[in-house]
Parts: structure tokens; sequence; C-alpha cells
């Protein structure tokens, strides 16, 4: 074939580019994808060339065969979705687009009862589809429901390969399905192709996770599409010319002006050609010398010139384009334009010969970069894009069917407010059946904050919002301002402002603020007389042991007031509920008549309406029986609490329910494999009690089973941060369980005053709210801290209030963690038979729950105390086997230092290694500095100071030196203890073991 003249009529024949400087990144792409499951992602700033690298690719893989791609119309096909420049509230609406453009028989693809779920999106498939499931209360788990069914549906569609273009306009839904399917085994997993700009993903989305972090068993390439050199951007201008050479001034005046960046190259190159500044010279293109205008350096100045340079019909055409920003039908767009149908009709033609348009093979128009929609749309007078947003409302709401979430932005720029309200309203009620929280909640958000609402609207709209996704979704200042200023006017009724201020308080405590949001939900029951279910609802809300200032007396008042509504205001039939809030209440402040109205709960739902109820039963009463201690019951409730909720699509109860069993795991010593399953939880957006509980396994893993100090350390900041983030969001008892292990491991270390310092204001919130179950992990390391420092008044004084406070409370947990406190005060009492017979009660307390950590931590005390090598030992292989390897390595440190032999240990003497650290803290170093002279850890030490002090009867470092003295032990040499950080050399003879 000859080849096309590079001139015609005087003017250069501009081209297509072809594809430059990106060989290596289509190698990789189409790599990644023909070697399995792969997600491919691809990124870059506007006008990089990711939609062509993306071509490329497709045709690549096209032109591989049946083995290497997928084709139309037979089984591995390719589903190419594009993002509309807008954040826009429908639910998926990119992956529905690119579902709907196969043109699919949904009858014939013999889809399962799941596929119901799909009626919200695909309304004109109704008669196709089986019937809608039940409602779902549970937003997650209806989103879960409708991402299931959505991938049965692209699997019914032979789908291999769905590429989604511009994914950092991706709604929250979409890049949650793109995530749901990056996760699937790999049997059932999609190829993944994104395009995006980097620096247009918000912080925090999914996509930053997704192109970060592969997914197991799946290909992970990420490409990143660089400028175009000037060596580079002469071989594209070249391209477009017909392959002849580019002078290098003009490769370089280009380079300069664009940056390299091959969209802006290509507008340029066009934009010269139309106004035939372009000159061939001596073999090679150059540019002509321009005086008044000059290549302009962005890509809006070369969109913009070369519109203005066609006809004004044209013109209209585009800026109608420009006002939709996504792909219409010409029928649409010649409504948009204003034009006579004929005259418009041939604008669009007109304006796809000039390329300024295209059209995709469904007939379906749109710029051919969306940055070239935008210039022209930033162009339009103000005046005149409202009248054609307008249109393209009017236009797209007779179309069926109606495509929502482009209306309401319409409407809004349009100027009509009541349609803007409406289709608002519309979109946020399809976010909600489908479970796409956050786009119900902006949607709300803005109805709630626009100026004349009406009340009854506003208390409607109320009802509808969902409070536990406030505090993940939504600047809590914007949206309690909106509530506020809606109570602060005179036009709500009284029920209404009930209802608002109710919701109110929920988002208060919701996000942290349980004094200003208890306050909120007390007004408001006041003004719900006629309505016992709402007003019920606020009382169960307020009986939850929550905010540190209310004592539980409090709580239980308010639970007895919704007791005593419910019974005599309530239907029968509406109670589970409240029933279930009132179990769950008892058993969080740690009242065994809990247990007597968890008896009353049925295990499985007599109605379908109570599924949901009885879920939340077995997911509640299994969390306080691994509270109280009641694992070998915890684990039955939790399973079939996980095992129901999948079954009927709560998706997000069954996740509360595992992570719970991760805990569950983590106290019986099933660590296998566990860190691996809380990681699992980390990585669980918007959802921040479950990320927490994830990192909080972690962090305790990491603790136990740390091969060095850089774990330890990443536990340690873990911890904190666990403790800071639940106390940030106002979770009152989670964040005891982190510091109680921070302070441990602080103490570990013999920085016993960080210890007090950590566990004074955790037992500080037990003691104001009376609620000593809550004590379990915090009171122990706080009565050890106060024997280290020898305060043993003090732990006496928690021990006893302790004792105290857990009387009637049958707990099988907080018992042994009472034994755990009287075993360390028993120490800095007691003589060492009955501290090991202390220690002893306390290991089989703790084993009968069973907690073989805590076990194994006091089979070493009682070790410790009896002197006994052999059970130290035994305990150092208890701990390997469990994978706590930090305890193994400090009980072997000791146990290296006991004698061989028939004896069985140093009784009350000092061992030669307690010997040496008593005699360097004699100088007056630390515990971390004599950690660094004796190349020992600093829990080592403490340990071994500890022991001497217990062998002494003394209670502080200060007795023991006094006592070390006195004995006639001599401090080491004054050299070695001035050089801290240097090891400290064996003495060349032996010690005796000391005569403390």
């Amino acid at each position: 074939m000859a080849a096309q003249p590079a001139v015609q009529d005087g003017t250069p024949a501009v081209r297509g580019p072809r594809l430059v400087g990106r060989a290596a990144e289509l190698e990789r792409a189409v790599r990644g994808l023909t070697a399995g499951p792969a997600a491919v992602f691809v990124e870059g700033e506007a006008g990089i060339g990711k939609t062509r690298l993306l071509q490329e690719v497709l045709e690549a893989l096209e032109a591989a065969g049946p083995g290497a791609a997928p084709r139309p119309g037979r089984p591995g096909r390719v589903l190419v979705a594009g993002c509309p420049p807008f954040r826009e509230t429908l639910t998926l609406a990119p992956v529905v687009d690119a579902v709907r453009q196969t043109g699919v028989d949904v009858a014939a693809l013999g889809l399962s009862p799941l596929a119901g779920a799909l009626r919200p999106l695909f309304p004109e498939w109704a008669g196709d589809l089986p019937p809608a499931p039940e409602r779902l209360d549970d937003a997650g788990a209806a989103r879960h429901r409708l991402f299931r069914a959505l991938r049965e549906l692209l699997a019914g569609c032979g789908t291999a390969v769905l590429a989604v273009e511009d994914a950092h306009w991706a709604d929250a839904a979409t890049l949650d399905f793109l995530l749901f399917l990056a996760t699937r085994p790999a049997a059932e997993r999609v190829s993944l192709v994104l395009t995006y700009r980097p620096e247009d993903v918000p912080i925090g989305s999914h996509l930053l996770r997704l192109a970060a972090r592969p997914a197991p068993g799946s290909v992970h390439t990420r490409i990143v599409l660089a400028p175009l050199s000037v060596a580079e951007t002469a071989q594209f201008i070249s391209s477009m010319l017909h392959d002849e050479h580019v002078s290098d001034a003009f490769a370089a005046f280009l380079h300069q002006h664009t940056s390299g960046l091959p969209l802006a190259l290509e507008e340029s190159v066009r934009l010269l050609g139309d106004r035939a500044d372009l000159v061939r010279h001596g073999g090679e293109w150059r540019r002509r010398t321009l005086t008044r205008i000059e290549v302009p350096p962005t890509i809006r100045d070369a969109v913009l010139e070369r519109a203005a340079r066609l006809a004004p019909d044209d013109r209209e055409v585009l800026r109608a384009a420009a006002v939709l920003a996504e792909p219409v039908g010409p029928a649409v767009l010649v409504a948009v334009s204003g034009l006579p149908a004929e005259r418009a009709e041939a604008a669009l033609a007109a304006a796809v010969r000039a390329r300024a348009l295209v059209e995709d093979p469904t007939g379906r128009v749109h710029f051919r970069h969306l940055l070239a929609g935008r210039a022209v749309y930033d162009d339009i007078p103000g005046g005149e894009r409202r009248v054609l947003h307008l249109r393209a409302g009017r236009a797209l709401e007779k179309l069926s069917p109606v495509p929502i979430a482009q209306l309401p932005r319409h409407f809004a720029a349009g100027g009509d407010t009541g349609a803007w309200r409406r289709y608002t309203e519309r979109a946020a009620d399809l976010s909600l059946a489908s479970g796409d929280q956050p786009a119900a909640v902006s949607a709300m958000h803005a109805l709630l904050s626009a100026p004349g609402l009406p009340a009854g609207d506003a208390a409607r709209l109320c009802r509808k919002f969902p409070v536990y996704a406030f505090s993940g979704y939504l600047a809590s200042t914007e949206l309690l301002g909106v509530l506020r200023s809606l109570l602060d006017g005179d036009a709500l009724s009284r029920p209404e402002r009930g209802e608002i201020r109710a919701q109110l308080g929920r988002m208060l405590l919701q996000t942290g603020q349980y004094a200003a949001g208890a306050a909120e939900l007390e007004r408001a029951i006041g003004d719900l007389d006629d309505r016992p279910q709402e007003a019920a609802a606020a009382m169960s809300a307020l009986s939850r042991p929550g905010g540190a200032d209310w004592p539980v007396s409090a709580h239980r008042r308010w639970l007895d007031k919704s007791v005593e509504l419910v019974e005599v205001r309530v239907p029968a039939q509406g109670r589970l509920t409240f029933r279930v809030d009132r179990v769950t209440a008892l058993l969080e402040m740690g009242d065994p008549a809990g247990w007597d109205v968890a008896a009353g709960v049925p295990a499985a739902a007599e109605r379908p309406e109570d599924l949901l109820s009885t879920i939340r039963a077995d997911l509640n009463i299994g969390d306080a029986d691994l509270r109280w201690g009641f694992y070998a019951r915890a684990r039955p409730r939790l399973e079939r609490a996980a095992e129901v909720s999948a079954a009927h699509g709560y998706l997000r109860m069954r996740d509360m329910a595992l992570v719970t069993l991760v805990h569950l795991d983590w106290y019986e010593g099933r660590w296998a494999g566990l860190a691996e399953r809380a990681a699992a939880f980390t990585r669980i957006e918007q959802e921040p009690l479950m990320i927490l509980d994830g990192l909080l396994v972690l962090a305790l893993l990491g603790a136990a089973g740390a091969t060095g100090e850089a774990e330890l350390a990443a536990a340690g900041g873990r911890f904190e941060h666990v403790s800071a983030e639940a106390a940030r969001r106002g979770m009152v008892e989670v964040p005891l369980k982190p510091t109680a292990a921070l302070a441990a491991m602080r103490l570990a270390e013999g920085r016993v005053e960080e210890c007090l310092a950590l566990t004074e204001e955790g037992m500080r919130v037990v003691t104001r709210k009376g609620i000593w179950l809550w004590a379990t992990e915090i009171a122990p390391v706080r009565v050890r801290a106060f024997v280290a420092a020898g305060r043993i008044d003090a732990a006496e004084d928690l021990l006893a209030r302790y004792a105290r406070g857990l009387r009637g409370v049958p707990s099988p947990a907080a018992a042994a963690a009472l034994a755990t406190c009287e075993a360390w005060v028993a120490e800095a009492r007691e003589p060492g038979a009955q501290v090991a017979e202390r220690w002893e009660a306390a290991a089989v307390a703790w084993e009968r729950l069973p907690r073989p950590y805590e076990a194994l931590l006091a089979r070493e005390r009682r070790a410790l105390a009896l002197g006994a090598a052999d059970l130290l030992t035994a305990v150092e292989g208890g701990f390997r086997e469990l994978g706590a390897h930090e305890d193994a390595r400090r009980v072997a440190a000791v146990e290296r230092a006991a004698p061989r032999g028939p004896r069985r240990g140093y009784g009350d003497r000092l061992s030669p290694r307690e010997l040496e650290v008593v005699r360097l803290m004699l100088t007056g170093l630390s515990t971390p500095d004599i950690a660094r002279a004796l190349s020992r850890s600093p829990r080592t030490v403490a340990a071994q100071l500890n022991s001497a002090m217990r062998k002494h009867h003394v209670r502080s470092r200060t007795a023991l030196a006094v006592a070390a003295l006195n004995a006639g032990i001599a401090r080491r040499n004054p050299d070695v203890a001035g050089r801290a950080a240097s090891p400290v050399s064996r003495p060349t003879r032996p010690e005796g073991p000391g005569e403390l």
C-alpha cells in the first residue's frame, strides 16, 4: 500500500500519533495480563497517555490469540468502564454502564436468586432478573450482597478483564467493588486494568491501597508513565507527520511548551497543522516563525483555539458535550445544544469529522479527552452554562432508565432547586439500598445543608441518615452544624425536633463527644412522648456504658426506663431488638443479670424481620462471653453469628464475628496463621473498630513473638496507636487493653514510673465507671508496677478495691486476673513457698479459661519463687511452642544463670548473674545501661533485679542497694561501669551466690 502523502493541498496531512516511548510499559502490562489473574495499574498525570496505552494493551492481547486474550462474543471478554469527571452519587455507575454496553441476554445467563439484588442498578432488566431479595437493614451487608451479585453477572457475561479508565474519579462504591474483585480467590478473580491520575486520588482512597498492595496469588503490575524526552518528542511528532524527520529546534520548542505531555503535543501539532504553521524545509518539518500567536503551553489553550476555528453551530454542539461531560447518544446532545434538529445533527457530524468529538462503537458521542471537554466547559459564560445544564437535566430525565446520578448536578447548576432535591434524594435512596453509605451520606448532607429545606423534609431525611457511617465518611463539624442550625430554628414540630436531636446525639456519640451526645439524647427523649420506639431507642443508646465520666448507675437508670417504656408502649413483635440491647448493656456493665436475660433470646429468628436481631444477639453475647472468660461457649456463638451473617448477606456482621474470633484465638493460644488473619482486618476501609482490633492482635503477637528490639519497638508503636485512636474516637473501654500491654512492656524494661503513668488513667476510668470487669487486663500490670516501685500499700489497696468490685461478678477471666494481682502482692509480703502457691493458683485459673500465655507467665514466676531451674526449662519450652519467642529468650537467660546438678536453685541467695546486675546497679546505672553493659535485654535485667529484691524481702532498688552494701557486695569495676555501653567481661574465677 502506498504511503499517505505528507502534504495535501499545500497543508501538512496530520495523522494520529504512534505509541512512542512506551514499549517497556506495554510489554509489562501484556505480560502481566497473560500470566494469570492480574491487576495492572497505569498511573500518570492528565494527558500522559494512559488511555492510549490501555488501547494498545487490549489490541496486543487481541492479536495474541484466544489463549492470551478475550474477545467480544466469547467467554473471556473485556469490559471497559469509564469514570465520569464528577463525583456522582449513583452507585457503581461505571461498571453498570460497561455491562449495559455488552448487550448480553440476561435471561439466558441462568443467574442465581442473588442476582435479584441488581434490580436497583438495572431497572430495565427487571423482567429478566430474579425477584428482589429481602431488604437488609445493615448497609454493609447490602453492599457486599450487591457485590457478589454483580460478580456473578460479570462471570455470566464471560468477563476476564475489567478495564476502568480514570479510576481517580470512581465513586467509593466502585472502588469498593474493585477491591472486592481483587481479593477473590484466584479461580473467581477478574483481571483488572486501572488508569488513574495519582494527584487526583483522595488520601485514604481504596485506589491507593489497590495500587500499593498486591492481592495474594495475583500478578501485580504498577506502571508509572512519565513525560516524553526531547528525543521521544521528536519521534512522536514525526509519527504524526508520516514519519518524516522533525527538526531538533522544532522538537525542543514543542517539548519546552508542553513538558513532553503526549496529549498536549498531539493537540499542539494538530493546531499548528490547522493554522498552516508547519513548513517542510530541507527534507524535515519545522515551525514557522510566529510573531503574534505562540504554540500554547497547555492543552487548554490548544483545545480552545481549535474550537474557535469551528463553525458557530459546531461550537454549540461542543459546549453541549462539555456540559454533559459523559458519553451520550446523539439525540441527547442535539436536545441540549438548543439548535434545530437538522442543524444540530449537521454540526455534530462536522465535529466528529474534525475529531473534536468522537463516536464510540455504541454510537455515543464524547470528547476524545476529558481535559478537552473541561477546557471548553470553563470557557462557557455563566448564564449560558446554566441554560445548558437545565436543558441537559430535562433531556436526561426523559431517558429510560433515568440516569439519576447525573441529574442532581445538572439541575443544581441549572437553578432548578426542586428537581435537584428530588433527584438527590432518589440517588441517596438508591445508594442506601445498595449499601453505598458514603454516597448516601454525601447526598443527604448536601440536601440538609441547602437553604430553604422544609422542616418536615429535614426530619424525614434525618430518619434515613445512616448514623453509624457518620464518623467514617464525613467531617463532623459540617453536618453537626447543619443539624444544630435546624434545631435553633422554630420551623420544626416537637416530634420532628426530637427525632433530629436524637440523631444529633447519636452522631456526637459516634465522634467521641459523649457528654454532648448524651445531653442531646436526654433532651430528645422529652420531645418523643408520642413516638415510644424512637424514645426507647434513645434510652437504649444512653444505657450502653460509654463516656468516662458517667458512672454505671447512670446507665442503669436509662436502661430501666427503656425496659419500662418498651414493656408498656412497644408492641410485642417489636421488642426483640430492645431485648438484645438490654442484654448487651447489662453484660457490658458487668451485671450477671444479663445472662438471665440472654437465656430468653431465641437462638434462631422466628420471623424474617427478627433475623438481624438474633445475629446481633449471637455476636454481642459471644463478645461478652469473651470478655467474661467463658471461652468454651463464646466460640460456637461467634461461629454461628459469622455463618448466619454470611448466609444472609450481612457481611459486616460476619466480619465483626470473625475479628472477635481472632481475639479468642489469641487468648486460647491458637497463634498459627493468626497474624495473617488479623492483618486482613486492618485493610477494611471505613471500619475503624475492626482496624483497631486487627492492629491490637498484631501488636500482641509482635510483642510476644519478637526476635529483636526493632520488632518490640514496632509492637509498642502499634499499642500506642490503637490506644490513642480509640481514645480519640471516644471508645472508653477499648484503650485499656493496649495500654495495659504497652505498660507491661515498659515494666519489663525497668521503666516503672512510666508504667504507672500509663495505667493511671485506665484505672481511673474503671473506678469512675464502677465496672471492675473492665480491669481484667490493666489491674495486674498496675499492681505489679506498684510492687516494683516499692509502693506495697498502694498495691494492696488496689487489690482490695478490685476484689470488692468483683463481688457477685462470676467472671473466670476477672478471677484469674485477681489471682495474678494477689500473687504479685505476695511477692512483696510472703515467703517464697507461699508465693509459689499463689502463682500456681493464678496459673490454674488462667489454664481453665484457657489462656496458656498468661498461664505460662504465672508458672515462670512460680519457678522463680522456688528457684527451680527444671521448672524454668519447662516454661521456656511452653513459650517456644506457643510462639512467644521474646518470653522464651527471657526465661532462657535466667535458666542459664541457674546452676546445674542435683541442687535445684539458689533459694534465697543471689545467683552469679543477679550479683552482676546488683553490682552494676550500685554504680548508679539504669536498667537499660546495665543491659547494654552486660549484653542482655532490659527485660532480663529487670527480672533479675526483681528476683534480687524478692530474695532480700525489699521493695525498691534503693532498699536493695542498702541491703547489698550491708552484705558486703562491692560495686562493679568503676571503669567498666562508667562505660556502660561496653560489654562487661565475666570474672575469671567463680563467684559464690552471695549472701542476700
